[in-house]
């Protein structure tokens, strides 16, 4: 999953471009990118490519009175199929995560819930999330995998995750930028990969999708 963040080279016709090559991409290796873009560009993107498009955040509120907030039903009226949950740039109070997650289920959208720790990640779990992504804050952005310098800390998750929930699938995320960044996390039970800069930010943004790709076959 390549979440664009807020960045430029992921905004508006850009988001749809990078969109367009992690569709190329996921049909011609068989692997599925998924693409999280700018709340303001779902609409735009989710019209133009046929792979799972993510919102990077929604707001566990019903129709109604809440200016600014992001309703999930509108997310899912632009096309997304899913939502990320407690990123590290988005963090939530536990019960906000639950509400979020029961909210998603009750309309079809499927979730995929931050954690920096093994023990948020196994709280988490608990409340039945389809995806739980592992990140600590302080490797993202920087080109270290978590994957490489904290291995400890993924392996721990998963296991702490298994003992109670054994259908969540677990993505690592957090300075994934390379093919053995990938194939490390995935060497440690993880079922894939969630990146942001690694690929936005990259000179060859479609080079970067498939050397991240490849290594998931």
């Amino acid at each position: 999953m390549v979440n664009f963040k807020c960045y430029l080279e992921a905004t508006g016709a850009r988001a749809v471009s990078l969109a367009k090559h992690a569709q190329q991409i996921s049909e011609r290796l068989g692997v599925t990118v998924a693409v999280a873009p700018q709340i303001a560009d779902l609409k735009l993107v989710s019209e133009q490519v046929g792979i799972p498009v993510f919102a990077q955040h929604v707001d566990a509120i019903t129709p109604g009175s809440h200016t600014g907030h992001v309703l999930p039903e509108s997310v899912v009226e632009a096309g997304a199929l899913g939502t990320l949950v407690n990123h590290s740039e988005r963090r939530l109070e536990a019960s906000t995560i639950e509400e979020t997650i029961s909210k998603a289920k009750n309309i079809g959208l499927t979730t995929v819930v931050c954690a920096n720790t093994a023990g948020i990640a196994a709280a988490v779990a608990s409340l039945g999330p389809d995806m739980i992504a592992v990140e600590p804050p302080e490797l993202i952005g920087t080109g270290v995998a978590v994957s490489k310098a904290k291995p400890e800390v993924v392996t721990e998750t998963v296991s702490r995750i298994r003992r109670i929930n054994s259908k969540a699938a677990i993505l690592c995320g957090a300075g994934i930028t390379s093919g053995e960044d990938v194939k490390a996390a995935l060497k440690l039970g993880t079922q894939g990969v969630l990146v942001a800069s690694g690929v936005v930010k990259a000179k060859d943004q479609e080079a970067a999708i498939e050397y991240l790709a490849r290594a998931c076959k």
